[in-house]
């Protein structure tokens, strides 16, 4: 057994792989409801870390890398919704700082009662709540080993309670009535409709806000594409595509659901998917690229990951979006030229605009302002690189740069910063859980913070209940709230919902600020 530590303790890289490896193992384990997926490279590094403090050391530059890849990229995908999505959130950010303020005062009264010093307190906080606050933790407490005992202990303590709360509220059904629809939940729909009255296409209900889209058009035996100003008459059929309910209003205007499909003539008129690879139309506005011009055809669906989009004139293409083109016949071609339709250049990282931007975030997170009363405010390797993030997201491009990534890429670096993160903080982490879990301060320590996050987590969500936002939107709201990746993908994984990252981003990067202030507050009480 010393023999395999010994060969650990030198081979660093390889003892995170293997964590990573038993990590992917446990976390498919179902403990009822309960699956950590990617949590499970925490609980397996602060297994294997227990076996001997030399595994977690001189890991630091690797759990950065891992926190940076993550908060970057989460950054990039909240961006481009955060801004629009801003004014329903509002609220739900205040709510946010309430939690926070009352988890604090909950750990402070809860702790000492339980006998814990201000130091204990101070890191459980920032361990519960898993963020960049446990520096300013230490430097408040000027390093006291009671802070970093608090924070190992509540660290795995957070995660556990986090993924149960989340596990009981993200599949939830409540009124939302001031929430938007999920373009998941949402879904495309294309109904062959025929015409009964004599209107046009922007006479049609929800044709000018971009709500559906229309395709093709029979005309006395003669298949054509609709054209934006088309006047329909008595006896035309077109195809009416969008959301259920809209493409219902919309048919029901024009007059009937026809009893052919209009997709299956395809001689004249045919439809393909093509990938969007040219880095020309990389952050630009659908209606800016003149798809009518340069192909006489006609976007109507996006398709982004596993959401299925209606097209606008205003949908921002990214690289890797799948757009489902209606074009003559012989156009095909010109289509596939002007999306580009490579998978081969997709696949490719653009190394300037990732670098450039997470090394920005970093910067971003590296400076500090002094505040009254000897505070200090940084937001530090995660939040810097998340905050970089959403603001490039929301530019999509800068002239030449193109600051998205396409979607698997991005899924794929942020699946790999997370376990990164979470295996060097189980690994860092082992021995002092080891060594204290079992102790009265230990016991007390796990109490204090399952609780004090129980009730922080309850005020915010109770507050998307009461404000009528979604349970996907609360669900996102508390793990930024929480600020622990593992929820976020944890999350993800129970419900495919856009919502979720638009508001773990607003959450995420506004706690940290708040935590950063709080947990010097609770240390120099």
């Amino acid at each position: 057994m010393t023999v395999t530590l010994d060969f650990l303790a030198t081979h660093q890289i390889l003892t995170i792989l293997v964590v990573l490896a038993l990590g992917a193992l446990f976390g498919q384990i179902k403990f009822g409801p309960l699956r950590f997926g990617a949590a499970g490279a925490l609980f397996m590094g602060l297994a294997v870390g227990a076996l001997d403090p030399r595994l977690g050391q001189g890991l630091g530059m690797v759990k950065s890398l891992g926190v940076v890849l993550f908060c970057y990229t989460v950054g990039l995908a909240a961006g481009s919704t955060f801004l629009s999505d801003l004014k329903r959130q509002w609220t739900l950010m205040v709510a946010g700082i309430v939690g926070l303020v009352a988890m604090a005062a909950a750990a402070l009264g809860i702790g000492s009662l339980c006998g814990l010093s201000n130091a204990h307190v101070a890191g459980l906080y920032a361990g519960a709540l898993t963020s960049p606050a446990i520096d300013a933790a230490t430097s408040a407490t000027h390093g006291a080993g009671n802070t970093l005992v608090g924070y190992a202990l509540s660290y795995p303590t957070g995660v556990v309670v986090a993924m149960i709360m989340v596990t009981f509220i993200a599949r939830r059904k409540w009124p939302a009535t001031k929430d938007n629809t999920s373009m998941a939940d949402a879904g495309i729909t294309a109904v062959s409709t025929v015409v009964d009255r004599p209107t046009s296409m922007r006479a049609t209900p929800g044709y000018q806000d971009s709500q559906i889209q229309m395709s093709y058009l029979l005309r006395e035996g003669q298949m054509s594409l609709v054209s934006p100003d088309q006047d329909l008459h008595p006896g035309d059929e077109v195809l009416v595509v969008g959301n259920p309910d809209d493409v219902s209003r919309a048919v029901a205007h024009l007059g009937h659901v026809s009893t052919r499909r209009l997709t299956d003539h395809r001689q004249e008129i045919d439809f393909r998917r093509f990938l969007v690879s040219n880095p020309a139309l990389v952050g630009r506005r659908l209606g800016d690229i003149d798809v009518l011009g340069r192909t006489n055809g006609r976007v109507t669906r996006v398709r982004r990951g596993d959401l299925d989009m209606l097209a606008s004139d205003d949908t921002i293409l990214k690289a890797g979006d799948r757009v489902l083109c209606v074009v003559p016949s012989w156009r095909i071609n010109d289509a596939a030229d002007l999306f580009g339709d490579s998978e081969a250049n997709v696949s490719q990282v653009d190394a300037l605009s990732l670098g450039l931007g997470a090394a920005l975030g970093l910067a971003l997170g590296a400076l500090f302002v002094a505040l009254p009363g000897g505070l200090v405010f940084e937001l530090g390797a995660a939040a810097g690189p998340l905050v970089m993030g959403m603001i490039l997201g929301a530019l999509h491009r800068t002239g030449p740069i193109r600051w998205e990534l396409p979607h698997a890429t991005n899924a794929v670096l942020r699946q790999l910063g997370l376990m990164l993160f979470l295996a060097c903080v189980g690994l860092a982490s082992g021995p002092a859980f080891l060594s204290q879990a079992a102790t009265w301060n230990g016991l007390a320590v796990i109490l204090t913070s399952a609780v004090s996050l129980a009730i922080g987590g309850a005020i915010l969500i109770a507050a998307a209940y009461l404000l009528k936002l979604s349970a996907p939107r609360a669900t996102g709201a508390f793990a930024g709230f929480v600020g622990q990746p593992a929820i976020l993908g944890y999350a993800n994984s129970l419900v495919n919902d856009e919502r979720i990252e638009s508001a773990y981003g607003a959450l995420f990067a506004l706690g940290t600020v708040v935590k950063i202030m709080v947990v010097q507050v609770i240390a120099l009480i």
